[in-house]
């Protein structure tokens, strides 16, 4: 395990040199590889070979080099590219924060801070070349959090759809696309919002997904029937965020049943985060073993009489919460 990072560092590799793309019209040998990506000969096929010994790429009979399932999905135009999220792995900027971990467990002090004395949103706004390699591996996570969402969840109840630090709007984009009559609002930092009408155009929801610039710790938009929250609710999820999820007087509040009569509280730790059931319509959750050991992640579903119950979802990235289909 402890050579993962070399294995991580060999697929962003691959990825910023887009070997992938170059393949995508068939197999190549070395040489013809290397003058397309631009690389060394020799150096690129001892990164294809560490790739090959991963299960990433393929080499045919007569040595010419091939893609594979894996390796499909470092392609930029793959439906579920992970290009952007291995770029942002490979990314300095977002390396040197590892070296600092063990120094951030002993103080408790956030590794920006340490590292840059800012946090790390500021420093996305000071380098926006680093900020559009993170955004796109956001867009990447969201991808890879779509089919599972849509397959599961019936959005049709909402109306209007509210992704709070929806990044560019890729998962709000499936959502409104699959329900038709549903509208969203796109909420995110200004600069983030600014680059998401391309995604939403090739998307088709342009005209039914309206955008808003600002900060969710100092406030989250109202008049949502719906709040989609990812990776944001933790132990210190801001005031803005609970302000809106835990509404006096909210039928979700204190304990519900669920749906096996059991009750569960309103703050279910699920994986060590707390995930509120009075109304988060989206919370990640850590990974856990769930049966025949494979790794699932806990839902918080809310029914529109306020009722929670807790669930798996197949999503690998998010755990939204709304009404799930039954049929």
């Amino acid at each position: 395990m402890i050579f993962g990072a070399w294995v991580a560092q060999a697929i962003a590799a691959a990825a910023q040199l887009k070997i992938a793309d170059a393949l995508a019209d068939g197999p190549l040998r070395i040489d013809a590889l290397a003058d397309r990506v631009g690389a060394d000969p020799d150096a690129l096929a001892r990164l294809m070979r560490a790739l090959i010994s991963e299960g990433i790429f393929r080499q045919r009979r007569d040595g010419r080099y091939a893609l594979n399932a894996l390796a499909e999905t470092l392609r930029s135009e793959h439906p579920n590219s992970i290009a952007g999220m291995a770029k942002f792995v490979g990314a300095p900027e977002h390396r040197e924060h590892w070296t600092l971990l063990a120094d951030a467990v002993r103080t408790g002090e956030a590794v920006p801070h340490r590292l840059r004395g800012m946090s790390g949103w500021d420093f996305l706004k000071q380098r926006p070349d680093f900020a559009t390699i993170f955004n796109d591996a956001m867009t990447n996570m969201s991808e890879m959090a779509v089919d599972p969402i849509i397959a599961a969840y019936d959005f049709a109840p909402y109306p209007t759809i509210v992704d709070v630090g929806g990044g560019h709007g890729r998962l709000l984009a499936a959502i409104v696309k699959a329900t038709p009559g549903a509208s969203g609002l796109l909420y995110d930092l200004p600069e983030v919002v600014e680059g998401a009408q391309e995604l939403l155009r090739r998307h088709g929801v342009a005209d039914r997904v309206r955008t808003a610039g600002g900060s969710f710790l100092d406030a989250v938009p109202e008049g949502g029937d719906n709040i989609v929250v990812g990776g944001v609710c933790d132990s210190r999820t801001p005031p803005a965020i609970r302000r809106q999820v835990d509404r006096p007087g909210d039928a979700g509040a204190g304990r519900s049943p669920r749906a096996d009569g059991r009750r569960i509280p309103k703050a279910l730790r699920a994986g060590g985060l707390p995930a509120d059931a009075g109304g988060a319509d989206r919370v990640r959750a850590q990974p856990h073993r769930g049966q025949g050991g494979v790794s699932r992640r806990p839902v918080i579903e809310r029914s529109a009489a306020g009722s929670a119950s807790c669930r798996p979802s197949p999503s690998p990235t998010a755990c939204p919460s709304g009404r799930a289909r039954t049929g």
